[in-house]
């Protein structure tokens, strides 16, 4: 874990979707502080005055439970980050914008805060027509703004203030989203004490390197500390992410000011990435191993599992898990299961031998019972986290294992099969599923229209 406490390193409630509650938060204050974690980063989307009602400071109340948590964040030697984020409408020239930026950031300040930042993420990247004759570009208007408010709050206390850039990440630098050499504006006109958030090369970033990292750092004159989306699953509620913190070597810590992880949108499920996160963050590259340390997690997790049931098998747990592991991979007992699957109907079934339908059926039956199981757990906040994602699993593997049982008989060779439980226009239906069935995601990215024969 680095030693400089200016090093960020912690948990961003950043998301798009229902917002964690006071007692999850605290729980998530506990574990922080038991791991080493510095940081918590206040800024969930559906928080109105977070983002739409920018302008509006909190009322009482709201105000009172905000300073709540950062009085907890103090006791537990956490440093409680505002986020505030006024892109969508703002006018960057105006005195009354400013004035309303200038009221909302003191009021947190009045609670406590002293860690700052203004998002200009995910949003128009042109000026209005009056800010456009002030300045010639989004990242100078941005860049003024910033410093103004740098200095006005800075009379009220010490201050340290963050910034998030409109092309947040490699790619929307190269699609010159906010505008050509945005970057390199920020470089040179943003105050050298401001810190600059960076997703990596994506948004949801598979891989994050020194090299890249080193050669950001050069356009913008800084350390950038690093918004981390592995664990995001807000942009796609059918999945939740369990795997390790990978892709990112423990060398990138000397590379950065701070590294903060914007994991699953729900609450209970993040034990294990967020454990494994703290375990990136005090290991050495000589002994870090991402497998390894998830496997840990998951080992205490496990007692929270509690079942009012069967007690839950460490290994079926795993494979669970291995089923919803990173973004860009499955863990490998899953990935290990798909292959035996997608082997098997490959073949025609009369090539199929008693072993691999058995093996099949075996794996597909312990990980449907699992499914099963993990719905009696008496953490029924834990299940309704889940519950979605539980039932679609366990609705396949019902269907793949009734497909093979069902070509696997003499009987039934070159019969279609059909399935009482899965009727068509039910079963994966639905207007958003038929827009998907539209557009093809090839390999390289691009998309491709799917013939209506295939659809």
């Amino acid at each position: 874990m680095p030693s400089n406490p200016l090093f960020l390193s912690g948990v961003i409630e950043g998301f798009y979707g229902p917002l964690w509650t006071r007692t999850q938060r605290l729980e998530l204050f506990d574990s922080m502080q038991r791991w080493g974690l510095n940081t918590y980063v206040y800024g969930p989307k559906d928080d109105l005055h977070h983002r739409l009602l920018w302008r509006e400071t909190y009322p009482d109340a709201e105000a009172a439970d905000l300073g709540e948590l950062i009085t907890e964040c103090q006791a537990r030697g956490i440093q409680f980050l505002y986020a505030l984020g006024p892109g969508l409408d703002i006018r960057y020239g105006s005195s009354i914008d400013c004035a309303a930026l200038e009221a909302r950031l003191s009021q947190l300040m009045d609670l406590g805060c002293r860690t700052l930042c203004l998002l200009f993420d995910d949003i128009p990247d042109t000026l209005h027509s009056e800010d456009a004759a002030r300045w010639d570009s989004l990242a100078a208007a941005q860049c003024s703004l910033t410093n103004h408010l740098l200095q006005t709050l800075n009379q009220r206390g010490p201050l340290r203030l963050l910034f998030c850039p409109t092309p947040y990440c490699h790619r929307m630098v190269q699609a010159e989203h906010g505008g050509k050499g945005y970057l390199e504006i920020v470089g040179r006109q943003l105050h050298p004490s401001i810190d600059v958030f960076w997703t990596g090369p994506e948004i949801i970033s598979e891989e994050i390197t020194v090299e890249q990292i080193q050669a950001l750092t050069q356009i913008l004159q800084r350390k950038p500390i690093l918004w981390d989306n592995l664990y995001a699953n807000d942009y796609d509620g059918r999945r939740v992410f369990f795997g390790p913190y990978a892709g990112r070597s423990p060398e990138l810590r000397s590379q950065v000011a701070g590294v903060l992880c914007n994991p699953n949108t729900e609450f209970p499920v993040n034990y294990a990435p967020l454990h494994t996160f703290a375990s990136w963050l005090r290991s050495t590259p000589q002994n870090w191993e991402p497998r390894l340390a998830y496997l840990d997690a998951l080992r205490d997790w496990l007692p929270r599992l509690a079942s009012a049931g069967k007690s839950i098998s460490p290994v079926d747990l795993v494979l669970f898990c291995d089923s919803f592991y990173l973004p860009y991979s499955q863990g490998p007992t899953a990935a290990r299961f798909y292959d035996s699957i997608a082997t098997l109907l490959s073949n025609d079934p009369s090539t199929w031998t008693e072993d691999k339908i058995n093996s099949f059926l075996s794996e597909a039956q312990r990980l449907r019972n699992f499914c099963v199981q993990i719905s009696e757990v008496e953490d029924r906040t834990l299940f309704a986290a889940l519950s979605r994602r539980v039932w679609e699993l366990r609705e396949e593997l019902e269907l793949l294992i009734r497909y093979v049982q069902f070509q696997a008989t003499p009987l039934h060779r070159g019969s279609r099969f059909r399935s009482d439980f899965h009727q068509p226009k039910v079963y994966r239906g639905g207007f958003v599923p038929a827009l998907q069935g539209l557009l093809r995601l090839e390999a390289d990215g691009s998309f491709t229209p799917i013939p209506t024969s295939e659809v």
